[in-house]
């Protein structure tokens, strides 16, 4: 497929400034982080670590779908072709510890496209990061992944930190919608209780005021967490959980007579959502990655390829990190006379950590020493006719 706006080419020129390109055959592997040797005619292997199976599934399986059109597209590389090893994440922190360690298990794996959820990737970019391997997540946003003292080297994400997100949902209550007082409901993950802190952050900042921060089990019993909610009358209930229990809080809060303004983020803005909620959601507000002109020939190849259009809204940030884990592959690649490739990890590393000014089909990348490369354009949604509709900015 030709690419029609994120090209390996204009990234390869690009790092090609900044790293020097090393064709000679090796006689030893003196990089850093070790090397990964692509034998004659065999693969080169990236991984993906996404939710696949699940309530949450829809998030990881677009995701994957873009990682699966961009490879399509690329056809060859070095000389070889690339080989896609998946593994779930099931969007918790156990499964991405175990899809981790399934990963690690190969040193054949040159790099990863994943975590799909925060919680999954908090585990993960440790291990991971041991073994030299580089990730990229398209949709993991907790704010401690990127936080100095607690980043993990190897980790870089093509979607924005939820500093950024928990800003824009505390400006828009605050200021758009005029609200004062605040309640939130979070699952204990990283994502949700980083994001939920956040945006009581910035909302006390603005002169808000943030009544409850209440944390549930996921997946359990919450009549009586939303029995307490009902006695704080807050004027916004802010409840940044995946869709399980989100659709329970929605019927809750029916049941309960809560009267609040409803919002949530990213984490339920999937059809999905609306369609296990109905009714019950209409009018209620969600942040997310601000709609894009999605290329034309990217989304008849996506209809092409599932019959349908995408199911969720991580597909463009995935395809933009296969893209760059595909060019840094490329540029710390040897390749040796007989056919053989040896494939430097720091070397790679270090070629998307120097990705300057790329644009992609999900929006500008330039890459910051850790790891965040997504410029943070969030857009506030309202489920209107069973419809995600942008209303702001």
């Amino acid at each position: 497929m030709n690419k029609p706006i994120f090209r390996i080419a204009s990234l390869l020129i690009a790092l090609s400034m900044i790293l020097p390109a090393c064709t000679a055959r090796p006689t030893a592997c003196e990089d850093p982080l070790g090397c990964v040797l692509v034998g004659k005619g065999e693969p080169i292997k990236i991984a993906v670590l996404l939710t696949l199976t699940g309530p949450d599934s829809p998030y990881g399986i677009d995701a994957l779908r873009g990682v699966e059109i961009a490879l399509a597209g690329q056809g060859e590389l070095s000389g070889h072709r690339v080989e896609l090893v998946r593994a779930d994440d099931l969007c918790t922190a156990e499964g991405g510890e175990q899809g981790a360690r399934q990963i690690a298990a190969d040193p054949a794996i040159v790099g990863v496209i994943g975590a799909s959820c925060s919680s999954s990737s908090v585990p993960a970019t440790e291990i991971l990061g041991k073994q030299g391997m580089t990730m990229i997540s398209p949709s993991s946003t907790a704010p401690s992944l990127t936080l100095a003292g607690e980043y993990h080297p190897g980790f870089f994400r093509t979607i924005y930190n939820d500093k950024a997100q928990g800003r824009a949902i505390a400006e828009f209550i605050f200021r758009v919608l005029g609200l004062r007082t605040m309640s939130t409901i979070h699952d204990g993950s990283a994502y949700s209780k980083e994001l939920q802190a956040a945006a009581c952050e910035d909302f006390e900042k603005l002169g808000g005021d943030c009544l409850g921060r209440i944390q549930i089990e996921s997946g359990q019993d919450i009549s009586a967490k939303m029995l307490w909610v009902s006695k704080l009358k807050t004027d916004a209930l802010y409840f940044p959980v995946y869709t399980v229990d989100g659709v329970n809080i929605i019927n809750q809060v029916a049941d309960k007579g809560i009267h609040s303004v409803l919002v949530s983020s990213d984490s339920i803005l999937s059809p999905d959502f609306i369609e296990k909620t109905g009714e019950l959601s209409q009018g209620m507000y969600m942040s997310g990655p601000a709609p894009v002109a999605e290329s034309e020939e990217f989304t008849r190849q996506y209809r092409a390829m599932y019959g349908e259009d995408p199911i969720a809204v991580y597909h463009l940030q995935a395809y933009d990190a296969t893209l760059m884990l595909l060019a840094a592959i490329e540029k710390a690649a040897i390749p040796s006379s007989n056919g053989s490739l040896s494939i430097q990890r720091q070397v790679l590393r270090d070629a998307i950590r120097n990705v300057r000014g790329e644009t992609g089909l999900s929006g500008m990348l330039t890459c910051s020493d850790f790891g965040d490369c997504a410029e943070p354009v969030i857009e506030i949604f309202q489920v209107q006719k069973r419809e995600f509709v942008p209303i702001y900015p």
